[in-house]
């Protein structure tokens, strides 16, 4: 089964077409094991762009989306450094158990859905990618990222509910995914997180970069606490268990640090509270969007579901404030572009936003510790 690439004959056409076979691939294949993408030919960005525009060409434009400056006269002499978080929704869980009553399940379609999201992927250039519910990462994100500069990284949650779905295309994850001109990889960690002295369903990856053109280290990390209402200790707890790696990977926030991800708690929640009063000096990259620079937006994922409509913060970029600054912040759509039937949709592939901040490293970085 390959995608119409509508009357034009694609230069890319291998690029998009071929993932769309390989479903059989990760289905029987350990999920820790990394495809050799090595052998594949460079992609052009913008090669890529034009041929996902033609597999959506029947589908409404996308959103316009604008960055917020927030640099307060802090002059950088790098390049800053694009961070982009994101649930992407798994296709085996959109498609087979998420209920989203008022999207059309055309909307859902994983061969224009893909070129959704690889267009909102490309058109923000990340140079670091933090994704979570990946359930087609070596058929598409990483057989693509790979050939368009990425270094990729896979952990799959355990006991995926993905595997539920038939015809599923394996287990959901994090994925995580850097432009290996930018970035060397210094140490990466696959972390099961725990709760209760438990291991749980739910995972992370942190990845210490040494970017290139300054020689500064610093820690990304990546992960998807538990879902729903009622969960909310077992949330703390596994916030707490990443807390506790992550200090021992940054040795007690030395090293500065990035946490991506999609927490499932609102700004209400003990896990939150954690991770802003934690001795890492976080902060939420987020609230600086705010006028007073404290509070967080009011949603970050807005659906609607047979019990109701459901509109919450639950995703957050965390970053060290005494070493890194956030020099923008890529605003979010509005009620009126999401429209009333909410997401995922025709026009967004997602029930969840992007978020992307540019990030520049504090001249300084311990006059505040």
């Amino acid at each position: 089964l390959v995608c119409s690439m509508g009357n034009s004959t694609s230069r890319l056409y291998s690029a998009l077409a071929k993932p769309l076979s390989g479903s059989a691939v990760s289905q029987h294949q350990d999920c820790l094991e990394q495809p050799d993408s090595a052998r594949l030919d460079p992609i052009d960005p913008k090669d890529l762009l034009e041929e996902c525009q033609i597999v959506l060409q029947k589908r409404p434009p996308r959103f316009q989306r604008d960055f917020v400056d927030l640099k307060k006269n802090a002059a950088s002499n790098h390049r800053p450094i694009r961070v982009m978080q994101w649930n992407i929704l798994a296709q085996a869980l959109g498609e087979g158990k998420d209920n989203f009553v008022q999207c059309p399940m055309e909307a859902l379609k994983w061969e224009e859905r893909k070129c959704l999201i690889l267009e909102e992927i490309l058109a923000y250039k990340p140079d670091i990618l933090c994704l979570q519910e990946v359930d087609h990462y070596f058929d598409t994100f990483e057989p693509l990222l790979s050939r368009l500069g990425y270094q990729c990284t896979f952990f799959p949650k355990p006991w995926s509910p993905c595997l539920d779905v038939e015809q599923n295309n394996g287990p959901d994850g994090c994925a995580l995914f850097f432009l290996k001109d930018r970035f060397e990889l210094i140490n990466s960690a696959n972390i099961r997180l725990t709760a209760m002295k438990l291991k749980t369903n739910q995972v992370a990856i942190a990845q210490t970069l040494k970017c290139n053109e300054t020689g500064r280290l610093f820690c990304i990390a990546v992960t998807h606490l538990k879902a729903r209402t009622g969960w909310e200790r077992f949330r703390s707890a596994q916030g707490c268990d990443l807390l506790q790696n992550l200090k021992s990977i940054t040795q007690g926030a030395k090293i500065p640090l990035i946490i991506c991800g999609d927490f499932n708690a609102e700004p209400t929640e003990e896990v939150y509270r954690e991770f802003s009063n934690s001795s890492l000096n976080l902060n939420s990259a987020y609230k600086l969007l705010s006028p007073d620079g404290q509070s967080e937006p009011p949603y970050t994922t807005w659906k609607i579901r047979p019990s109701g409509e459901c509109r919450h913060t639950l995703d957050y970029i965390w970053y060290s404030q005494h070493a890194l600054n956030v020099n923008s912040a890529l605003g979010l759509l509005t009620e009126e572009q999401i429209g009333p039937n909410r997401l995922p949709s025709f026009n967004y592939p997602s029930d969840h936003l992007s978020l992307v901040c540019d990030f520049s490293f504090n001249q300084d970085p311990d006059r505040l510790l």
